[in-house]
């Protein structure tokens, strides 16, 4: 037989493809389970956006027909939310897609990307994919005094060389929370050469509560090297529709979209997404919801001794101390999947997507039980 790993573009063979979070459904039919509570996607536990799952029901009846390619209403919402012309707007099977396209778009053998050594998977993928080096700054140690597992803009900043073409910055960042204050990340977007593209990754940004945290998009027309991304896969509730978006110059646009699949964002996701930008009091209630969920994970942490970076996202990550993939195993046996987070050089932690109070409460009670046993 046809050895055909002897012929795959450069760097595909030494990748690892990407493991999304156990569904409920398959780890019911390997235990015999009911009732199981998955904690592991970063998915919004209040379920869809209403206004938007009416839109995607409605839109339904007319799936015999190929979606509208252009987005033409999305766009315009979005644009007039962010105070952008359409033509600045790149939509996607969620902002995951948008990124890729920039990696196929600006990344080539002999070039490279620069990332943070905790951030999100898929980065060294799209890199390594597109037949680029990946670069890999160390991050702020465990114990730096403001952002333990945080960003650091100066050991990204002392990777970006003349072979560097695009830097992945996601804020708040996956898997740790941690984030960048917007004095910080505009001084390093200052300092970067103009014709290196930065793509700040914005997935959770809906939830953030903190007063200094930047908004990608009021930067667009300082920095033209600057794509945001953003989704609706979290707070909207909209994942598995898989909708998301980028915003830049309309020239970084216009060569981005080069390389975009033809109707890449389905008709439902299409109607979905542009009517829950209306669903204000879902938003509201969903940001509620994960912070004092945020508060009620970190207490029991505490009172059990153990350590969690500190996050503004919708999840959070604690340091078990012993091998978090054990662990995650044993709490799968109880009905609880949340997320061993080895392949990001944690394997003593696990991230927990953050749930309603009896979901956090279930999850914290069998974390106790495996603990202790």
């Amino acid at each position: 037989m046809t050895d055909f790993s002897a012929f795959t573009a450069p760097g595909i063979n030494d990748l690892s493809p990407y493991v999304p979070g156990k569904p409920i459904d398959e780890l019911e039919r390997e235990l015999g389970l009911s009732g199981t509570i998955k904690l592991a996607s970063n998915e919004n536990p209040l379920g869809p956006s209403p206004l938007g799952m009416e839109a995607a029901g409605r839109a339904i009846s007319g799936i015999n027909l190929y979606p509208d390619d252009s987005g033409f209403r999305l766009k315009a919402r979005l644009a007039h939310k962010y105070g952008l012309e359409p033509q600045q707007l790149l939509l996607g099977a969620g902002s995951s897609d948008v990124i890729d396209m920039v990696a196929r778009t600006f990344l080539a053998p002999g070039s490279n990307a620069v990332f943070s050594r905790y951030s999100f998977a898929m980065y060294p993928i799209y890199t390594t994919a597109a037949g680029a080096k990946c670069r890999v700054a160390a991050s702020h140690p465990p114990d730096h005094e403001s952002m333990p597992y945080g960003h650091d803009l100066e050991a990204m900043a002392a990777l970006v060389d003349e072979a560097t073409r695009v830097v992945f910055i996601a804020n708040p960042n996956n898997p740790t929370g941690t984030w960048l204050r917007a004095d910080e990340l505009q001084q390093f977007l200052r300092d970067l050469p103009g014709e290196v593209i930065v793509v700040l990754d914005e997935a959770y940004t809906e939830y953030v509560m903190e007063a200094d945290f930047p908004d990608g998009a009021d930067w667009l027309a300082m920095f033209p090297n600057l794509v945001v991304t953003r989704t609706f896969s979290k707070i909207y509730g909209l994942a598995g529709l898989r909708i998301g978006y980028g915003m830049a110059s309309a020239a970084l646009i216009d060569l981005i979209g080069r390389v975009r699949h033809p109707f890449n964002v389905n008709m439902p996701a299409l109607a979905a997404a542009e009517a829950a930008l209306d669903d204000e009091e879902f938003l509201q209630h969903s940001r509620k919801t994960n912070a004092a969920g945020l508060v009620q994970l970190a207490a029991v942490f505490a009172a059990m001794g153990l350590d969690w970076i500190p996050s503004i996202g919708n999840f959070i990550t604690v340091n078990l101390r012993r091998n978090g993939a054990q662990i995650y195993q044993q709490l799968l046996e109880r009905g609880v999947i949340v997320r061993p987070v080895a392949n990001y050089d944690l394997p003593e932690h696990i991230r927990v997507t953050v749930g309603t109070e009896a979901e956090n409460q279930r999850f914290l009670e069998a974390l106790q039980e495996v603990l202790v046993a």
